[in-house]
């Protein structure tokens, strides 16, 4: 689908969710500075905001009359042309750009939502982290919205933990656009002198590469837990990675899989950050002390956020077994029975001693 940008002509719906709110809420802070500073753009930015109450008045009204998300970035100033909406429809009326920040659980529900209320010639860019597995096999989740939109679809990811993007702490991240055309507007959106931005064609490598370190960093978190050091989450790493080459070789067909594509940010980069900083880390290191469920851990510690690793573990498990390629990819199944399958944690150590790797 052909997409065309003119002068002052661009509108954006920046769509978060309540339970991932603090992370469209940092992106919202880069794209309101960057639609404000660039006259390639129109300067309003709706952020579609769940409803609730804080402290006896709507989160909308506040983000709208303090700029700031109280609740899920607090102590973060948004700009003022960044408006919370909170009707999901109303939200992405007139849009050009639509910027999806929500749990890939849900976008099935916003895109049946949104499907009459956008633009034809809409240009979609997905921020979420997972994929989706049915009877016809793995989707990721720029498919999904792609199949349900009819839209131009593009993805952001990278080593980007919200917090730190919103204290404007240098990071970098990475744009899979495969039509060349779109590279240089989406950058401008999207860049700061503190968010970096490389813009590849391997889209689907991109998408694939920040659904799947999730599952690596619960990995890491069960080490941390058990009370491994730095060598063995530095192998939890590698073989993670390595698993992660070897899917997307596997299943990301309609574009090649080069090594370099895992060497920007969204490749190695956030691995790292994530198997050292991110909750899915958090809450694997949790589950090993405590012995609590993955649920009862969410609902105690992430404020009303949804965990993405053990999901996708879940997804990915059962298109494993459609391909029956279980046995190759040990240490995403570990993680799979680990979390829903009542294996023991400690035996995680298990699948890294007799990985395929070192045979």
């Amino acid at each position: 689908m052909k997409h065309t940008f003119s002068h002052r002509s661009q509108n954006f719906a920046v769509i978060a969710m309540c339970c991932h709110v603090h992370r469209g809420s940092a992106i919202a802070k880069i794209v309101g500075a960057n639609a404000a500073k660039y006259d390639t753009f129109d300067t309003t930015v709706n952020m579609w905001v769940f409803e609730e109450t804080v402290d006896g008045r709507k989160l909308t009204e506040i983000i709208n009359t303090d700029h700031e998300n109280v609740k899920y970035l607090p102590g973060h100033k948004l700009p003022p042309n960044v408006v919370a909406v909170p009707d999901l429809a109303e939200s992405v009326k007139g849009a050009d750009i639509l910027i999806f920040v929500v749990p890939h659980q849900f976008i099935v529900r916003v895109c049946d939502t949104i499907k009459d209320h956008i633009k034809k010639d809409a240009l979609g860019m997905s921020l979420i982290k997972g994929v989706d597995a049915g009877p016809e096999g793995l989707k990721l989740i720029s498919e999904v919205i792609r199949a349900k939109l009819g839209i131009t679809m593009t993805v952001l990811m990278g080593a980007n933990i919200a917090n730190e993007v919103a204290d404007e702490k240098f990071c970098e991240t990475t744009i899979g656009c495969t039509d060349k055309a779109h590279g240089p507007t989406l950058k401008k959106l999207m860049q700061t002198t503190n968010f970096r931005v490389t813009v590849v064609e391997e889209s689907d490598v991109v998408e694939i590469c920040g659904a799947l370190k999730n599952i690596v960093a619960v990995g890491a978190g069960f080490c941390d837990g058990l009370g491994f050091g730095d060598n063995t989450k530095a192998a939890v790493i590698r073989l993670g990675l390595m698993e992660m080459i070897a899917f997307a070789k596997v299943f990301c067909t309609n574009c090649p899989v080069s090594p370099a594509t895992f060497l920007e940010s969204c490749g190695i980069a956030d691995l790292i950050t994530t198997c050292y900083g991110g909750r899915n880390r958090k809450i694997g290191e949790a589950f090993a002390k405590t012995g609590k469920t993955i649920e009862q851990l969410e609902n105690e510690m992430l404020n009303g956020q949804k965990l993405q690793g053990p999901a996708t573990a879940t997804e990915v498990h059962q298109v494993l077994k459609q391909k029956n390629m279980v046995e190759k990819f040990p240490l995403f199944t570990a993680v799979y029975q680990i979390c829903f399958n009542g294996h023991k944690v400690t035996e995680f150590i298990n699948c890294l001693q007799n990985h395929p790797e070192h045979i």
